[in-house]
């Protein structure tokens, strides 16, 4: 009949404890020796109850080995761990170099170059850019031609000599050949008729 396997958890029961802790600790002392005979390994272990009272086992002195795990512990280079500013960076890197690969091959088809790979869909997504892009380009040039025509028509503005402002009394008395144009505010003329 073999042991009943029992849950790892907290003994309640104060005397349970420590007779559980005073088996186990001989148990895993015992083991710690087998391991350093066995194995010819430097082993130590410290223990510390519940109530606080230091257990020790080495198979050299405990300082000697806790000073070797200190110098070794210093001197073995520890795996650098990228901090989270970088892993973003990194991560933003790849999204970045997608985004550039996407255009890049986009560009490209728009040039004329990786068509093979386009389906019925894909070239009419295609065509209806490049029509845009055309209107676009069109509606651009026509902007600036607007623009160029409205600075030139300024700077006509300016250039042109002032011309004098008569007064409508003057356009009235002006004579044309013989004959002399009659009076545009003189209402007598009308009248005699």
């Amino acid at each position: 009949m073999g042991r009943e396997k029992i849950k790892i958890k907290k003994i309640d029961n104060l005397m349970a404890r420590r007779v559980t802790f005073s088996k186990r600790r001989r148990g895993l002392i015992k083991k710690a020796q087998e391991l350093s005979v066995l194995c010819d390994a430097d082993v130590s272990l410290i223990i510390f109850s519940a109530t606080g009272k230091l257990h020790e086992f080495s198979s050299s002195s405990v300082e000697d080995t806790l000073t070797r795990y200190v110098l070794h512990s210093n001197s073995v280079e520890k795996p650098i761990q990228p901090c989270l500013p970088l892993q973003k960076d990194s991560s933003n890197l790849e999204m970045l170099r997608k985004e550039v690969n996407d255009k890049a091959y986009k560009l490209r088809q728009m040039r004329g170059e990786d068509l093979e790979r386009l389906d019925v869909e894909g070239s009419r997504q295609l065509e209806k850019k490049l029509e845009e892009e055309r209107a676009s380009t069109k509606i651009n040039e026509l902007q600036g031609k607007e623009a160029q025509l409205i600075k030139e028509n300024k700077q006509l503005k300016q250039k042109r000599p002032k011309t004098c402002c008569w007064s409508r009394s003057t356009v009235n008395n002006i004579s044309v050949g013989s004959n002399s144009v009659a009076s545009l505010d003189d209402d007598s003329s009308h009248s005699s008729s």
